[in-house]
C-alpha cells in the first residue's frame, strides 16, 4: 500500500530515490545540477554560465506576485550572480477576479522593475481544482563560469552569517493572512508593522553586497524550514557539521510577538529575506560590517563543524535543536489549525 506524501518539501531521501535519479540525458555542460540544498542550476555557455532557479509560491495570497518575483530572484543571487530575466506561471482558481489578477500583475512588474528584472515570458491559465492562486517562476542570470557560488562550499572553521533575522517571510504571510486572529492576540500595530515585512523578502543586495567583499564559500537563503532548514541543507550539501546559537540571530519584536501568539518555532517558520553566508573566518566581521553600512543587519551567528560532530542549533535555554533530520515548516501547521 502506497504511503501519502506530507505537506512540503520532500523528504531527502525520497529525493534521492524518485527524483535525482530520474533526471533524463546526462550533458557535461551541466556544471551544476540538482542536488540537496542546491536550489539553481548552472550551464556552460562558453566564457560565461547561465543560472537558472524555479520556485512556487504557494503559501501566500496577498501579495504573491511580490513574492513570486523575490523569492525566485534570491536564489539566483545566492549564486552570487545578478538575477537578470524571469518567466512566470499564474495558475488562477476559478471565479477569480480580473482585479485580483490586475493586482498580481502589478505586484510583478514592481517588484521585478525595483530589481532591474525583464519578464520574458511564462503561462497563464484558471485552474479547476485549486482554490487560490499557485505561482511558479523561473528566474535567470549570467556569471562568468568559474567565479558561482555553490550552497555545498562551507569548509570545516567557516564562520555563518545571517542577514536582517529569522521567520522574515513567515511573519509577513502569517500577518497578511491571519490578520483579524492577531489583531486580537498582538494587537493591531504590532500586526501592521509585521505586514510590512514582506517589503524585506530579497537577499540579492546582501548577496551581491558580500561577494564584493569576498571570503565567500557557500550561500544560501532560508526559505521553507526556515533558518533551521537553511542552515541544515548547508551542512548536508557540504558534508559538515555546523552549530549556531539562537541568541545570536536577530529577531524582531513583531516576529516574537506573532510567534508566540500562535504557538511558532521561529527558526522553523519561513523566512526567505534571511541570507545565510558562510565565509572564510578571517573576513567574517568585515562582511557583517560591509552590508551593515548597506543598511542590512547582520550577525555571525555560528561555525562550520568536522560533520561528526553534529550539526544543531543551541537555544536560548540551553537545549539543542538537532537537524539530522528534515525540518519541518511551521508555516502550514499554522494556516491548516486556522
Amino acid at each position: 500500500m502506497s504511503r501519502s506524501l506530507s505537506i512540503g518539501k520532500l523528504d531527502p531521501k525520497m529525493l534521492k530515490q524518485l527524483v535525482f535519479s530520474n533526471l533524463g540525458k546526462k550533458d557535461p555542460r551541466v556544471l551544476l545540477g540538482p542536488s540537496i540544498g542546491e536550489d539553481a542550476t548552472v550551464i556552460d555557455f562558453g566564457n560565461k554560465a547561465l543560472v537558472i532557479h524555479s520556485d512556487p509560491i504557494t503559501g501566500a495570497v496577498e501579495n504573491i506576485g511580490w513574492h513570486a518575483v523575490n523569492v525566485c530572484a534570491n536564489d539566483i543571487a545566492t549564486r552570487g550572480v545578478r538575477p537578470l530575466w524571469i518567466l512566470t506561471v499564474l495558475l488562477l482558481p476559478e471565479n477569480f477576479s480580473l482585479a485580483q489578477l490586475k493586482s498580481i500583475t502589478a505586484q510583478i512588474d514592481k517588484a521585478a522593475k525595483e530589481l532591474g528584472i525583464a519578464v520574458v515570458g511564462g503561462h497563464s491559465e484558471v485552474t479547476p481544482g485549486i482554490d487560490r492562486p499557485i505561482l511558479v517562476t523561473t528566474a535567470l542570470g549570467e556569471t562568468l563560469k568559474a567565479k558561482f557560488i555553490r550552497t555545498s562550499g562551507a569548509k570545516v572553521g567557516d564562520s555563518v552569517i545571517m542577514t536582517k533575522g529569522v521567520a522574515v517571510e513567515g511573519t509577513s504571510i502569517l500577518a497578511h493572512e491571519l490578520e483579524s486572529t492577531l489583531q486580537t492576540k498582538v494587537g493591531k500595530a504590532v500586526v501592521e508593522k509585521a505586514k510590512q515585512f514582506v517589503k524585506q523578502l530579497s537577499v540579492v543586495k546582501d548577496a551581491l553586497t558580500a561577494v564584493e567583499v569576498g571570503g565567500i564559500h557557500a550561500m544560501h537563503d532560508a526559505t521553507e524550514g526556515g533558518v533551521a532548514g537553511g542552515l541544515q541543507e548547508i551542512a548536508w550539501a557540504s558534508n559538515v557539521g555546523l552549530t549556531a546559537h539562537e541568541e545570536k540571530m536577530i529577531v524582531s519584536p513583531e516576529t516574537q510577538a506573532i510567534c508566540k501568539a500562535l504557538t511558532v518555532d521561529p527558526l522553523r517558520t519561513i523566512s526567505s529575506g534571511t541570507l545565510i553566508i558562510v565565509a572564510d573566518r578571517k573576513g567574517a566581521e568585515k562582511i557583517v560590517e560591509r552590508l551593515k553600512q548597506k543598511g542590512i543587519s547582520a550577525s555571525i551567528v555560528g561555525k562550520i563543524l568536522a560533520k561528526d560532530k553534529g550539526t544543531f542549533i543551541i537555544r536560548k535555554d540551553g537545549t539543542k535543536l538537532d537537524l539530522s533530520k528534515p525540518v519541518r515548516e511551521e508555516l502550514w501547521r499554522v494556516l491548516q489549525k486556522e
